[in-house]
């Protein structure tokens, strides 16, 4: 069957062509009733505008690349929930990438976008070189998100990692914790802001900073709370650099027959649909996903109308979310059910 065409709508609704390209365009010099012909006819001829035409007339491919660090991680699915939705309105779609938490992928994928001709890059959490996203940025619109670049042709759109890590600090603090452990997110984007405020804020409470090298999996949480439980004097609680992790060092928690948080509290970072779960009921730093999404894909959107000279750089304030996994810092040695 041959697909239905312009003309087709337009001998339907009554209407010339040139209005139904107008109402396509969605012009504003179109009355309502026309517009609700046009549309009424386009949805009995299952009419779909021709996107290569378009794409013609405004010389963009009205695609945007997006790469993530990993695909995993709910924190970047819910991120791009925002994305979606200003893109959507926008008449923008977005192409995925996988970066596979390995910056020669993520190198490889930020080619491929460009060899695709993509209109505009967005980089959520990825690890390549700053140089690398700058080359990228001279030839067009990029936004890292939950990474800080300073370059006034890469914009941005992060947490305030250092005060969320402050948050989760006073919090623990609070209930008594004095001896409180963090697993770092090794090299991922924000980790070395997390570790900071957290060693910040240990020292501003009068506390000794302990810290083990981890990453934003489960895999390693379950493995550093493993091995605070082999250590002579184990902390009371554990702050971990994302909720993956934290949901990994509760696992070995309960293994090893132990309880959170009877014995150990602990804390995520991101507060994804995982910490919300009513088994998990995590308590975790809230970033505004959503919100960062939006926010990403608004600023490559005014560079393309725009071409600018400034970065925009948009700093998101977190807040802590308390849950069921904190609680008063255990008072003798740890001893399983």
């Amino acid at each position: 069957m041959e697909r239905p065409t312009m003309d087709d709508v337009a001998q339907r609704a009554g209407v010339s062509r040139s209005l139904v390209s107008l109402v396509m365009r969605e012009s504003p010099r179109v009355s309502d009733s026309s517009r609700a012909a046009v549309q009424r006819a386009a949805r009995e001829l299952n009419y779909r505008p021709n996107l290569a035409a378009r794409q013609l007339a405004s010389r963009r491919t009205l695609t945007v690349g997006l790469i993530f660090y990993d695909l995993h991680n709910l924190f970047f699915s819910e991120v791009t929930e925002g994305i979606h939705a200003v893109a959507s309105a926008s008449g923008y779609r977005i192409l995925i990438n996988n970066g596979r938490q390995q910056a020669d992928v993520e190198r490889a994928a930020l080619d491929s976008m460009i060899d695709l001709q993509v209109d505009a890059l967005l980089l959520a959490g990825t690890i390549l070189d700053d140089d690398v996203v700058i080359a990228a940025a001279e030839q067009l619109p990029v936004c890292a998100i939950s990474r800080a670049i300073d370059h006034p042709l890469v914009d941005t759109v992060c947490n305030d990692n250092r005060l969320g890590s402050n948050l989760v600090v006073d919090h623990l603090a609070e209930l008594g914790h004095r001896r409180i452990c963090h697993i770092s997110g090794g090299d991922g984007a924000g980790s070395a802001e997390r570790r900071e405020g957290f060693v910040d804020a240990m020292h501003r409470h009068g506390l000794e900073p302990m810290i083990i090298d981890g990453h934003f999996t489960e895999q390693a949480g379950a493995q550093a709370a493993r091995d605070l439980l082999n250590h002579d004097d184990p902390p009371t609680a554990i702050y971990a650099a994302n909720d993956l992790s934290a949901l990994g060092a509760m696992g070995a928690i309960k293994q090893a027959g132990l309880s959170v948080p009877e014995h150990f509290s602990v804390v995520g970072y991101d507060n994804t649909a995982l910490a919300s779960f009513d088994y998990v009921r995590m308590t975790s730093v809230e970033q505004q996903r959503l919100h960062i999404g939006e926010a990403a894909m608004r600023a490559v959107l005014s560079r393309l109308d725009t071409p600018r000279r400034a970065a925009l750089n948009e700093m998101v304030v977190p807040e802590l979310i308390v849950r069921s996994t904190t609680g008063p810092a255990r008072s003798g040695p740890i001893t399983a059910r």
